[in-house]
């Protein structure tokens, strides 16, 4: 597989996007979940609140071969994403906003804000996930435990799953973010979003608090896979890190 040049590099992001997808599964087990979501207020778990300074990458830049290469990883991490955190942090200045409080705290009420926080705000919190959403490749990479229970209760098996999943994913026209997330109605959801958005801003197209973040922008794999988003899903899913979407879960206690 030919490798762009650094010119080429520069010219693969597309930007243009438009609409968003959810499908929703009823989770019995939820009832007691996420009523604060109808007041956009207080709701972020203890142990995930998400500060403004980009936090150090949790393992290498080679880690994740040969599922995503050293160099998609060194860009996307110290280029796009640094891009994001300085951003975030020039527009919270700009606009007053207290930056010793969680940066949920500002996504929860993003419509009060700016086009610049909306999108660095998102740009942000997103991949600061997304680096925990990943681990190196390990062999039947799978969840386990009350994760595996719940996901194969709701949708039926964990191959089922990661179809819908990868389909939220492969139909996102342009750039966005799939997302496995407990919505407002209780329900673990799968979903897209357009952009930088996330469930976490009260003005994104599905709402309620992200469980695992897949990044669909073309910087995240064009490096390895060109166009074939489909093939670069499929292949990550080996580094998935389902102890930290176990946590998540579990901080939620559902």
């Amino acid at each position: 597989m030919t490798t762009p040049n650094r010119t080429n590099r520069r010219k693969f992001i597309a930007q243009t996007v438009k609409g968003g997808l959810a499908v929703t599964v009823g989770l019995s087990a939820a009832a007691p979940l996420l009523q604060s979501f109808t007041t956009n207020k207080n709701f972020v778990p203890g142990g995930f609140n998400t500060g403004f300074d980009q936090q150090p990458l949790p393992y290498a830049y080679n880690a994740l071969e040969n599922v995503i290469d050293a160099m998609t990883m060194e860009i996307h991490y110290s280029k796009h994403a640094a891009a994001y955190s300085k951003n975030v942090k020039d527009a919270a200045a700009a606009e007053k906003v207290n930056m010793t409080e969680p940066l949920e705290e500002v996504l929860s009420n993003i419509s009060k804000y700016s086009a610049k926080m909306r999108n660095n705000g998102g740009g942000h919190y997103n991949h600061e996930m997304f680096w925990q959403c990943m681990r190196p490749k390990k062999e039947n990479n799978a969840p386990t435990g009350k994760l595996l229970a719940s996901i194969e209760k709701e949708f039926n098996s964990f191959e089922n799953f990661k179809k819908q999943f990868a389909e939220f994913g492969k139909n996102r026209f342009g750039s966005g973010w799939a997302w496995l997330y407990i919505n407002k109605e209780k329900v673990l959801t799968l979903g897209s979003t357009l952009n930088q958005d996330n469930p976490l801003m009260d003005i994104a197209e599905i709402k309620g608090y992200p469980l695992l973040a897949l990044d669909v922008w073309e910087h995240a794999y064009y490096l390895k896979y060109q166009n074939k988003r489909a093939d670069y899903i499929e292949a990550w899913w080996q580094v998935v890190n389902w102890d930290y979407v176990a946590e998540r879960l579990h901080s939620y206690d559902i």
